[in-house]
This record gives structure tokens, C-alpha cells and sequence, in this order.
């Protein structure tokens, strides 16, 4: 039987073929699909092989393309709005084009059958396009476990702030990178000080960190949070006694430590916020200021945020009103209840979430933690149209009001990914202690190639970018740099296609459209009328 499954490769989703998986795929839906006629067609083989997806055949790529230009123009239509900024078009415009052949390709091509394969290109941005993300994903993690974090146990803090904060940190980088300072070094404290009751001096403890700063949350809505992955334990400099750097490993924090942690966090994010003019000076509890430097240069985005945060409704008609929710619960006007768990604390807006713990031994465990924190914001299973053409975007776990998943009209939905793109040139990933770029450390304390399982150390390139074939290789044991056709030449590149012309002329001789889908223009609203008999 031959399944089919997804794949990113250079931001394209690919079908991945395999012939004896009945067994596994027992009870699950799959997708079928043939490869294209055209020169050199043939029967797909027996082995595991991949074709293009179609990425115009999701919903996510229809709603897009349906109503991009009428809810920019919706924008431009209102007197007050200055429209939203270029960056945040070019991010809906370019995942038009993401994965589209009529927009370019790769030729690959054996040399020694001549089979040939057609790579699109990809878009390669960061906001909402989950073909991009998860190849992101995937190269992340693999770059990580096998180039960076080295082979000790670590443990994930997650640090969620209170909703004025995420909106502020979501338009200004600068106060990002302080409240992420804040957050590594407070947590860093922690374990420097475990070291330092054991008898160490502090100077030579040095604790190393990966945070992943999210965007979004469950419900489309912005959501700034920190997914900090800490090593559980500090290394001690022995550079002045001609030695290598010793692990130190710690006891796990208990929920005294995590509340005793997320008291300080909180008390010198919301110290930085005053000095900075966000929250009045000497006001107890907080209150914060008429600051908002978003809102004097891009009033739209300001306002789309603020919304998102808020999981409002911005623009159209439902504008001001909360996002409709779909289960038993009714949702409520204040903030969501205080919970509290093992290793779980919360005060003033601001909640500490370190139960996760990965062995030192388990890298595989440590790869999945960590496409789970680089994962995409937008789920395409997840996203679905009924009969009405709304949007039904469903939860993988219901909330605590029994609320299972959000209703969006198609422009509603456009509204909930503009606020989602992230602002140019803004790092979403960031290393810490001596784990960061410039520590005297971190060359001393990567995996080596041998903890890898190399025998070589050229097998193991230090580069962070994986090619296409070795995230195949990695994921799915999937062998691409030899032609799955005949098992005997190599794939190579052929060709790199961009001018349109040559585009048709293969696209049509290979019988596959040859234009890319087209983008519904702008829509006008009717005005309701009274029909006279």
C-alpha cells in the first residue's frame, strides 16, 4: 500500500512514499497520491520517494487568496487607518508563492537514469507559513542537539508575562531583549547559586541556556512567552589550572524554587517597566502609562495587536467584541484562573512552568522538546471551513472552561496573522551563559563527533543550515542524495528555473498548470436594503 505523509524540505511539505506500513497507518486517514506524467514518467517505485505537494489545496491558501485584497482594502478604506506595514503584506504575498512551480523551481536529475524531480521554492518567512516553520523546526533541532547544547541533562522554564507586556514586548525588540535578560539571568542565579553553596566560587559557574520566544498561543491570538531550555547544572572554568571545563549537576528545583524565582522575575521586569516609562512610578498595584510608541508610527498594527492580546476582534464588524468560542465554555471578561502544579507558579500576571526534564542520555526526547518549542504558529489539520465559510481552528487540548476551540470569518482569520509576523531583523532565538557565541566555553563543551556516532568529524558539519536530504535522512531514515528510482545514480542539481517563460514551457510539457492560482480581487460590501413590493 502505498501512504503518504509530510515533510518540510527548503519550506515545501513533501509527500513521503512507503509500500509495507499497513500496521502503522491501522485506523488513521491518509492522503494518496500519483506522480505527474511527463519525459522520463514512470511507476513510482517500491522504495520511499517524495512528489511536490499542492499547497493552493489547503484551506489556509484559499482563505488567503480569497480575501487578502479586500481586507487590505478594508484597511485603506477607513479614514483613520495608515494601512498595515510593508513587512507584514510581503508576509502574506510571499506564502502565495511558497511552494508554487509556476513561481520557479529546482531540476534535479540522475545521472543515471535521468529521472528528473521539480523542487519549488519557498518563501522563508518567519510569521504564519507552516511548510517554512516546519522545516525551521526540524533544522533547529537537529542543529542543536547535534552542534550546541552538549550531552548533560536540561530542563525547559517556561515564563508566561501578563497581557500589557506582551503587547509591548511584541512591537518593541529592545524590550524584548531586556525582558528576556531578565528572565535568563534570574533563572541563571538559581543555579549559580546551587553551585555556590557546594563550595564553588561564583565567578567560575557558569550556567547556558536556548530560549525560543513564541509569539502565539493555542487560539491564534499574540502571545509573547519564553521558552527557556536551561542545562540542569553548571560548568566550572578550570582554564587557570590547564584543565577542561567540569559539569556540575544540580538538585531539580522544588516549588519553593519556582515561586521564589518567578517573585524575582516579576519584581525586576516590573522595576525595568517603571524606569522606562510603561507603568507609573509609584503606584501600587501597577498601572500603566499612556507610553506606546507602536501606536504614533503604525496605528493599524497597534491596534490589530492589541486586539490579538486581548483575543478581540479589531476591524470589520464584530470590531471590539471577544473572538467566538466554540465548547462548553462561556470564557470570562478577566484574566484566565491562577492554576498551580508541580513546579508551576504564578503571581502578578506573570506564571513559571519548569516540570520538563531530559536525561542527559536522551537526545532523542531532547529533539522533540525542542521542534516543540521552534514549532509554527499556524497547524493546517487544525484549521477547517464549514458549511457557513467560517473558520474552525480547534484546540489539541481544551482549556479549563471546557472551551475546545475559536470561530473566525475569513477576514477575521487574515486579522489574527498579520498581528502574528514578527518585526524584521528580530532574533527568536537566543543563547545564553556559555552557551552564547562569544563564550570562552563553548568550544570546550559541544558534542563531539564521537558522541554522535561519527567516525569522522566531516560527517558532522558544524554549519547550523541542514540541506533538504539530510532532514529526510534524519527524520525519516529517507536516503535522498542516491535516485530512488534505480538505487544506483546520484540526484544532482540540474538547473535553477526562474524565468517565466522556460517555467511554462516545462510546467506544460509535463502537463502541470503552468500559472500560478489567482488572488480574488477586492470585494465590496453591500449595504442591506429594503425590498418595496
Amino acid at each position: 500500500m502505498r501512504i503518504a505523509c509530510f515533510f518540510p524540505i527548503s519550506g515545501s511539505i513533501f509527500y513521503l512514499y512507503t509500500e509495507q506500513m499497513s500496521s502503522i497507518v491501522a485506523g488513521n486517514s491518509w492522503h494518496f497520491h500519483h506522480f505527474p506524467p511527463g519525459r522520463g514518467a514512470r511507476m513510482a517505485p517500491a522504495v520511499a520517494t517524495y512528489a511536490p505537494r499542492d499547497p493552493s489545496g489547503t484551506v489556509l491558501y484559499h482563505v488567503i487568496a480569497e480575501h487578502l485584497e479586500t481586507f487590505l482594502a478594508s484597511l485603506a478604506d477607513d479614514p483613520e487607518a495608515t494601512g498595515l506595514p510593508a513587512y507584514v503584506e510581503r508576509e502574506f504575498y510571499d506564502d502565495l508563492r511558497c511552494g508554487i512551480l509556476a513561481h520557479g523551481f529546482l531540476r534535479l536529475g540522475c545521472d543515471t537514469c535521468h529521472h528528473e524531480l521539480l523542487v519549488p521554492f519557498s518563501c522563508k518567512r518567519r510569521g504564519f507559513c507552516p511548510s517554512c516553520a516546519g522545516r525551521r523546526m526540524a533544522q533547529m533541532a537537529a542543529h542543536l542537539v547535534e552542534q550546541v547544547i552538549p550531552w548533560v541533562p536540561t530542563r525547559q522554564w517556561v515564563v508566561s508575562v501578563p497581557i500589557p507586556l506582551r503587547y509591548w514586548t511584541a512591537s518593541s525588540p529592545d524590550l524584548t531583549a531586556t525582558v528576556h535578560t531578565i528572565i535568563r539571568t534570574t533563572i541563571g542565579q538559581y543555579y549559580v547559586n546551587q553551585a555556590v553553596q557546594r563550595g564553588h566560587e561564583r565567578a567560575t559557574a557558569h550556567p547556558g541556556s536556548v530560549t525560543f520566544i513564541q509569539r502565539f498561543g493555542s487560539a491564534l491570538q499574540l502571545n509573547v512567552h519564553y521558552h527557556v531550555l536551561f542545562l540542569e547544572g553548571v560548568f566550572l572554568d578550570r582554564t587557570d589550572q590547564g584543565r577542561p571545563p567540569r559539569f556540575l549537576p544540580v538538585e531539580p528545583p522544588t516549588n519553593t524554587d519556582i515561586a521564589a524565582v518567578i517573585q524575582k522575575i516579576s519584581r525586576r521586569v516590573i522595576r525595568k517597566l517603571r524606569r522606562l516609562g510603561y507603568l507609573e512610578a509609584d503606584m501600587e498595584p501597577p498601572v500603566a502609562t499612556e507610553y506606546d510608541p507602536l501606536r504614533d508610527t503604525a496605528p493599524d498594527l497597534a491596534r490589530t495587536i492589541a486586539a490579538s492580546v486581548q483575543q478581540r476582534i479589531a476591524w470589520g464588524e464584530r470590531a471590539g467584541q471577544h473572538v467566538r468560542r466554540i465548547g462548553s465554555g462561556f470564557g470570562s471578561e478577566g484574566e484566565a484562573p491562577r492554576l498551580t502544579g508541580l513546579r508551576c507558579a504564578s503571581v502578578h500576571g506573570f506564571s513559571l512552568h519548569a516540570n520538563p526534564a531530559i536525561p542527559a542520555h536522551r537526545r532523542d526526547q531532547l529533539e522533540q522538546l525542542i521542534r516543540y518549542t521552534a514549532r509554527g504558529a499556524v497547524s493546517l489539520e487544525r484549521l477547517q471551513e464549514d458549511i457557513n465559510g467560517d473558520l474552525v481552528y480547534t484546540f489539541t487540548h481544551p482549556w479549563s472552561d471546557g472551551t475546545t476551540g475559536i470561530r473566525l470569518a475569513p477576514l477575521e482569520l487574515l486579522e489574527k496573522l498579520a498581528a502574528l509576523v514578527p518585526l524584521p531583523h528580530v532574533h527568536l532565538v537566543r543563547y545564553g551563559g556559555c552557551l552564547a557565541p562569544h563564550s570562552q566555553l563553548r568550544r570546550a563543551i559541544l558534542p563531539t563527533p564521537r558522541q554522535q556516532g561519527l567516525d569522522e568529524p566531516e560527517a558532522c558539519p558544524p554549519s547550523p543550515r541542514w540541506s533538504w536530504a539530510r532532514l529526510l535522512q534524519r527524520v525519516f531514515a529517507l536516503e535522498m542524495a542516491r535516485c530512488p528510482w534505480c538505487q544506483q545514480g546520484m540526484l544532482r542539481l540540474i538547473a535553477v528555473i526562474t524565468q517565466g517563460e522556460v517555467i511554462r514551457k516545462i510546467l506544460r510539457h509535463l502537463k502541470l498548470s503552468a500559472d500560478p492560482p489567482p488572488i480574488a480581487p477586492t470585494r465590496s460590501r453591500q449595504a442591506p436594503c429594503d425590498w418595496v413590493a
